[in-house]
């Protein structure tokens, strides 16, 4: 029998810190590992498999591509894209209805801060603390945490940081070289902390003000996962752009910028060989179709409450605080995560860490109830009663 972890290894440029399995099949909420033992899988790809592992209407439509066809280059005109641009101009908030295509969530942040400077004409960017944007060298110099930045300097200039949520500390670190506020509706790397609502106000107004952008990195919470179809309608806030990734395609790769009217980039200015290619394309289209059709803001909004607030109540003396919005759920300890995270997998769950004491949740917008009883079963009994 091939041992592919050893397979792997062998041939694999490793820069992944590994969990000891071999993920093979996935179905829903479920994931199964090469000796056939079954997960509920609560991170689903970091927030990628939010529609459940191939969900039957994405398989449906990328098989259908796929005999179609496959690639086409943004010089040309396509069916399969030009839907999915008028799905995403209908789904976003306000008047955001142009969008640049691309593969991931860092190429949509490196998009961003490209576009915001030849709108603007100016160099600055100001982020906040605790902000993961990317591995980029762009998305990385608009990323906080130092051991993401170390060994990567100098990165590009211009960007500075100030603390989340503190309205008067970015209100004064915009000034009139500043093209652009990058934030994220709720900082996921950081530690699952939602942004106040008067927070995300008081940066529009700040950037209409003083003349900057106001760019929201909504790669994790978008698409129904916070429990609108985008978490900075909760605020009922629209950015100049909106990033986006993971769950657009419902496990394909693919990321966009979603702009507003001010943003003006030249042609040539920017491309993507495989941004925007028809298979992905069809991927989406029945990705969004799926989310309207079942409501999935819906669900993740009443599901979530249901998970956060059991949590709560069990007052665990190990749980320091939880925190979440719909889908995207932290669970702060007064210890490191770690343990608790592998002996999670061991039982059954998968989870993530958010930093080093926060356990993240990022179950499918499509799981179950019996399943969310199991992951919390599971969870508040590992809590209560560790092995380690």
């Amino acid at each position: 029998m091939i041992d592919y972890r050893e397979l792997q290894q062998q041939y694999e440029f490793d820069v992944y810190p590994k969990r000891d399995l071999v993920l093979v099949r996935g179905s829903g909420s479920r994931v199964w590992d090469s000796k056939g033992k079954e997960y509920l899988d609560c991170a689903t790809g970091h927030g990628v498999a939010s529609l459940g592992h191939c969900n039957e209407a994405v398989v449906a439509a990328v098989r259908a591509q796929v005999d179609r066809l496959i690639t086409c280059p943004g010089t040309y005109y396509n069916d399969t894209r030009a839907r999915l641009l008028e799905k995403l101009a209908a789904i976003a908030p306000g008047p955001l209805n142009r969008s640049f295509l691309c593969n991931s969530g860092a190429e949509a942040m490196e998009a961003a801060l490209k576009f915001a400077r030849i709108t603007t004409g100016r160099t600055e960017f100001v982020c906040a603390n605790r902000a993961f944007h990317g591995r980029t060298f762009g998305a990385l110099s608009a990323t906080f945490n130092p051991a993401y930045r170390q060994g990567f300097e100098p990165l590009v200039p211009g960007f500075r940081f100030v603390p989340y949520n503190n309205s008067d500390a970015l209100t004064g670190a915009v000034t009139d070289e500043t093209a652009a506020v990058i934030l994220e509706v709720v900082q996921g790397e950081g530690g699952v902390h939602p942004a106040d609502p008067d927070y995300l106000r008081s940066a529009r107004r700040c950037c209409d003000e003083r003349g900057a952008l106001l760019i929201l990195d909504e790669i994790q919470t978008g698409f129904c996962r916070t429990g609108r179809m985008f978490a900075c309608m909760h605020a009922g806030v629209v950015p100049d752009m909106l990033c986006v990734a993971k769950a657009i395609a419902g496990g394909l790769p693919m990321g966009a910028v979603i702009c507003g009217e001010r943003i003006e980039v030249a042609r040539g200015k920017h491309g993507s060989t495989f941004g925007g290619n028809p298979l992905c394309c069809a991927a989406a289209c029945a990705a969004i179709d799926y989310m309207v059709e079942h409501r999935l803001d819906e669900q993740a909004a009443a599901k979530g409450t249901d998970l956060i607030q059991r949590i709560r109540d069990a007052a665990l003396p190990i749980v320091r605080e939880v925190r979440g919005l719909g889908l995207m759920i932290g669970i702060e300890l007064r210890t490191r995560v770690k343990p608790y995270v592998l002996e999670l997998l061991d039982r059954g769950v998968i989870t993530l860490p958010s930093g080093t004491t926060v356990i993240r949740l990022l179950p499918p917008l499509t799981i179950s109830d019996k399943d969310i009883d199991t992951v919390v079963n599971t969870l508040l009994d590992v809590l209560r009663n560790p092995s380690h």
